[in-house]
C-alpha cells in the first residue's frame, strides 16, 4: 500500500497549461503503475493518462493525446502530468492512483488501482 498526495490543481483559462504533481510515499513506489484519471461532477471517474512502473510506457486518453504529456521520477516518488491547451470541458477533480504491478502492464480501467489520492480541482472557465 502507498500513499499519494496530489497537487497543482487551480484555475486557468483554456488555452492555459498545469502541470499537476503526485507524491508517492510508502514502500517499493517504483513496483507501482501509477496514472492520472478525472471526474467532473454527474460523470464517472476516467483516465487521463497512465504510466508503467519504470516510466518506459504511457498511455493516453484519445481526448488528451497531444496535449498532456505523463512523467515519473521513482528517485523521488513523483508522478507529473504536463496539460497544456486546456478546455472547459477538462475542468474536474484530478486523481493520482497506483497499483502494483509485476510487469511494466499499465491500466486506464479506474477499478484496476488500489491506492488514491484525495483529488485536486482544476478548471478551466467558458
Amino acid at each position: 500500500q502507498v500513499q499519494l498526495v496530489e497537487s497543482g490543481g487551480g484555475l486557468v483559462q483554456a488555452g492555459g497549461s498545469l502541470r499537476l504533481s503526485c507524491a508517492i510515499s510508502g514502500r517499493s513506489v517504483s513496483n507501482y503503475a501509477a496514472g492520472w484519471f478525472r471526474q467532473a461532477p454527474g460523470k464517472q471517474r476516467e483516465i487521463v493518462a497512465a504510466i508503467s512502473r519504470s516510466g518506459g510506457n504511457a498511455v493516453y486518453a484519445d481526448s488528451m493525446r497531444g496535449r498532456a504529456t505523463i512523467s515519473r521520477d521513482n528517485a523521488k516518488n513523483t508522478v507529473l502530468l504536463q496539460m497544456n491547451s486546456l478546455k472547459p470541458e477538462d475542468t474536474a477533480v484530478y486523481y493520482c492512483g497506483a497499483v502494483a504491478v509485476g510487469s511494466e502492464r499499465v491500466s486506464t480501467m479506474p477499478a484496476a488501482y488500489t491506492d488514491w489520492g484525495q483529488g485536486t480541482q482544476v478548471t478551466v472557465p467558458s
